[in-house]
């Protein structure tokens, strides 16, 4: 990066920080808004309504903005934005659901969040700009989804709260295959799916916004690793 690239990015980088947070801010809230509105469609005998809500498809631009932070001021501006993003997803959490609820919430979000930090930190310097995006997308949204899932229904963390006798109980997995488990496995795998769609859906937005936050107002890639 050049000296001038260099101290346009310096320059910017606080009111970055803060367009990061209220943008995290902004996906943080709609998504707990919405996880309370299943998707009401049904694809012949699978009913999606039984499997996630429309959450699931606004909580994966966490990463984008988290990743737009780190692609141009560093890991150290978007651990910032995350260490706010993961507050209030503890606070949000705790007031739409319960605590057991708010525990899986905010440990699933700052671990998942965190680790997509570092993933594409260490990818930064690759000569494919969808490449830091798209790995830590993924591995985040797998660590998000574990994390989440488990913490929030499985029997074995019960003593975070009391456990969900619906979530608990087996059932056909996604509702109509012969194979049983217990009911969050189901969900966890459709949200899962979500996700990973989502991570590659919001490739095309990242690009369109990294080449206007070059052409735009001059900023250059912060191609060092910290």
């Amino acid at each position: 990066m050049n000296p001038t690239a260099r101290s346009k990015n310096e320059a910017l980088a606080s009111k970055a920080i803060v367009a990061g947070i209220v943008a995290m801010a902004l996906v943080v809230t709609l998504s707990n808004v919405l996880v309370q509105y299943p998707v009401r469609v049904r694809l012949g005998e699978l009913n999606l309504a039984d499997l996630f809500t429309w959450a699931a498809f606004t909580y994966p631009l966490s990463f984008l903005v988290t990743d737009l932070i780190n692609r141009f001021f560093g890991p150290a501006a978007a651990r910032k934005v995350v260490y706010a993003g993961f507050a209030l997803a503890v606070a949000l959490s705790a007031y739409f659901a319960n605590a057991r609820i708010a525990v899986a919430s905010g440990s699933a979000f700052l671990v998942a969040q965190l680790l997509d930090v570092v993933v594409f930190n260490r990818l930064r310097r690759s000569q494919r700009w969808w490449v830091p995006p798209m790995a830590s997308s993924v591995i985040g949204s797998l660590v998000d989804t574990f994390v989440f899932f488990s913490l929030a229904f499985a029997a074995i963390f019960a003593f975070f709260g009391a456990n969900d006798p619906f979530a608990v109980e087996n059932a056909p997995l996604f509702g109509l295959l012969p194979l049983e488990a217990p009911r969050w496995l189901s969900w966890a795998l459709a949200d899962l799916g979500v996700k990973l769609l989502m991570a590659t859906v919001l490739l095309a937005p990242y690009g369109l916004l990294r080449s206007a936050l070059i052409r735009l107002l001059g900023l250059r890639e912060n191609v060092v690793a910290a």
